[in-house]
């Protein structure tokens, strides 16, 4: 089977040449996105002999891994790996992602830093960011998964010939698991060892997981509207009956309504209504898109 690698950089010159390297000792086919970096990132790539995939400017996260599958479908790979360029992952685990999908066991398979005895090196406010995205991305999936921000991952020819994915940023992994599970797509974890040494991340955390979130809570609405909406709406509806009984065994005793209790009850009462009204809207859209895309 063909793999190949594939790896989005930003301004990596410290990183890229040794990682090629070690890769190149194990798998022959190679991609780099180079992000519009103005360091010497797609300089040393090219002249190590891989595949530069350049972007005049920086486009993000997501533009790169959309360049590198749209190669990968044109260079024919009947497995894509994509890798991390910061040195956190360890080549030795791309064996490890890819054994699932040769199986046939899985069409994408996660690098899980969760399921990993080295998930204690994952600073602290990364474990809580991740924590809290992944549960919101498992809400619109049928297979509860630990790390929906892994950028190690693999996906098989398959899926890559199916996927259709447009988030630039780094809402671009959400994006990828919520529509592998609404195409009916296989999707499973491993453990990898990561190794948090030197730099992380350039960009603020609170900014940066902020707009993750809202990408995830984007594409999980979009895909699953019953469930984003309807549940919610089940229980504040729940929560507004409850207050209207109390509302009217009060004035039953005293004679009078309690505004307080009664603000209550209409309120949460009106918003049941109003997502309960956003599910079945949601929900009939996608429908109508679903069923003009398979015409």
């Amino acid at each position: 089977m063909k793999v190949t690698i594939g790896i989005p950089a930003f301004n990596e010159e410290k990183n890229i040449a040794k990682m090629i390297v070690k890769l190149k000792k194990i798998y022959d086919e190679i991609i780099v996105c180079n992000d519009g970096s103005t360091d010497l990132t797609g300089e040393i790539a090219e002249n190590l002999g891989v595949i530069v995939i350049n972007h005049k400017q920086n486009l993000g996260y997501g533009a790169g891994i959309n360049s590198i599958i749209k190669k990968s479908k044109e260079i024919d790979t009947d497995i894509l790996v994509t890798f991390d360029a910061d040195g956190q992952h360890k080549v030795e685990d791309v064996k490890k992602v890819i054994e699932p999908i040769k199986n046939g066991d899985a069409d994408l398979v996660i690098g899980s830093r969760f399921l990993s005895k080295t998930k204690e090196k994952i600073p602290e406010y990364r474990k809580i960011g991740i924590n809290i995205i992944t549960k919101v991305t498992n809400a619109g999936l049928k297979k509860k998964i630990t790390d929906s921000q892994s950028g190690f991952r693999a996906y098989s020819k398959d899926l890559i010939s199916k996927l259709d994915i447009s988030d630039m940023g780094m809402g671009i992994s959400t994006e990828i698991l919520i529509k592998t599970n609404s195409l009916g797509f296989r999707i499973a974890e491993i453990p990898i060892t990561i190794l948090y040494e030197g730099k992380t991340s350039t960009q603020n955390p609170i900014s940066h997981g902020t707009s993750v979130l809202f990408s995830t809570i984007k594409y999980t609405s979009i895909e699953h509207p019953l469930k984003f909406y309807g549940i919610p709406s089940l229980i504040f509806f729940v929560i507004g009956l409850s207050f209207t009984f109390l509302s009217i065994d009060y004035y039953m005793e005293v004679g009078r309504i309690n505004p307080n209790v009664t603000i209550v009850a209409a309120g949460t009462t009106a918003i049941a209504v109003i997502l309960l009204v956003a599910s079945v809207l949601f929900y009939s859209l996608a429908t109508i898109v679903e069923g003009n895309k398979s015409k």
